[in-house]
């Protein structure tokens, strides 16, 4: 009994071995009907694999090659086929939620395989609807929920607050509930989020409709009268100060932001994830502050100097200090020309050589806008 266990054991590895080496001919193979059969294979070997079993090498091989080879229909097919798979190779795994959206969705929703440095690089580098899948991910992590509010953007806050399953604290869902201030889609979700309580109920009661307090109410059996009471005292007593509420809520509105953004990066820097190409994205989504954050962090400069370096006449300050995180400088003219429209106009330009620059190592572009700049912030 136990030489036929054997037997058959060998033989299905033998036919793995011989099946996953036919599919990588197939996989080098440029033809249609190559790749139709390819495609096949790979879902067959799919369905066939073992719980818990791992890939070999050489079919990890073949997925490296199909997802950099492949056509957009069969890298979607392998990302639904590979999406609850717990032996994908991990790499191609993190490669195909980074792709393009309907490619990505699968996998950031079910795969088993992606940690959370891999969906806060989703959260830096890919489209908000890349994000907004993370956020609807089932059981999210409270350090990847904790990121996604960093962020601030609306979309992806309301899926989050939807999220029920996410690890979400006690003072995470009180920065969402802070957020529903302005964000009006985020409030349905909270009253009903799980993790709701009294005082957090209270707390998002003054920022609802009648209809949400009602369910707050019936939710919490809270007396909507004494709360109604409560938040009319505290506005008349807020109404001496009526000469300027817009300049101070503006005021605290611009610090708050400025605070989130600083947490942002710096809990991308602590996780290795803050690059140039975050910068880059983030000017691309005309969120200055960030980039000014990402780019003193990433430099190691001053926010003072990196917001007078865009505050000059001419552009070559902001270039040395780009070049000196990486930023290269075929990129640099968009990076620019993004800047003057999110500051005014700034950095002036005083400076038409700058575009003519030869490529500064970062550290040699380091030591120019030092000696550039002085002592300004330090």
């Amino acid at each position: 009994m136990t030489a036929v266990v054997q037997m058959q054991t060998y033989r299905h590895d033998e036919d793995t071995a011989s099946s996953a080496s036919r599919l990588l001919d197939l996989a080098r193979s440029k033809t249609t009907e190559d790749r139709r059969r390819l495609l096949l294979g790979i879902t067959a070997l799919c369905d066939a694999t073992p719980p818990g079993t791992e890939a070999s090498p050489l079919l990890g091989d073949i997925f490296m090659i199909l997802a950099r080879q492949a056509e957009r229909d069969i890298r979607k097919a392998l990302s639904e086929a590979l999406a609850p798979a717990e032996w994908a190779p991990p790499a191609l795994v993190a490669m195909l939620a980074l792709d393009e959206i309907e490619i990505a969705r699968p996998v950031i929703a079910r795969s088993p395989l992606l940690k959370d440095q891999d969906l806060l690089r989703v959260l830096v580098e890919a489209t908000v609807e890349h994000q907004i899948e993370v956020a609807r991910r089932p059981h999210l992590s409270s350090q990847v929920a904790d990121a996604i509010i960093d962020r601030g953007e609306p979309a992806t806050l309301t899926a989050l607050a939807g999220n029920r399953t996410a690890e979400v604290s006690e003072r995470a869902l009180e920065r969402l509930i802070d957020h529903s201030r302005r964000i009006a889609a985020l409030r349905a979700p909270l009253t009903r989020h799980p993790r709701l309580n009294d005082q957090l109920a209270t707390q998002l009661y003054h920022y609802v409709g009648q209809a949400l307090r009602e369910a707050i109410g019936e939710r919490f059996r809270v007396d909507e009268a004494k709360l109604a009471t409560a938040i009319d005292t505290a506005t008349t007593k807020v109404q001496p100060q009526k000469a300027e509420p817009k300049g101070i809520e503006e005021a605290a509105s611009v610090v708050e932001r400025d605070e989130m953004e600083r947490r942002l990066v710096a809990k991308l820097q602590a996780g290795g994830q803050l690059r140039a190409g975050f910068l880059i994205r983030a000017v691309r989504e005309k969120r200055l502050g960030l980039f000014e954050h990402g780019i003193a962090a990433l430099s190691g400069f001053t926010l003072a100097q990196v917001r007078a370096a865009i505050l000059r006449p001419s552009a070559d300050a902001l270039y040395l200090l780009c070049a000196s995180v990486g930023i290269d400088r075929a990129v640099f003219p968009a990076v620019l020309d993004e800047i003057r429209k999110l500051s005014d106009g700034w950095p002036g330009e005083g400076d038409v050589g700058v575009h003519g620059r030869t490529s500064l190592p970062p550290s040699a572009a380091a030591r120019e806008f030092r000696a550039l700049m002085g002592h300004i912030g330090e």
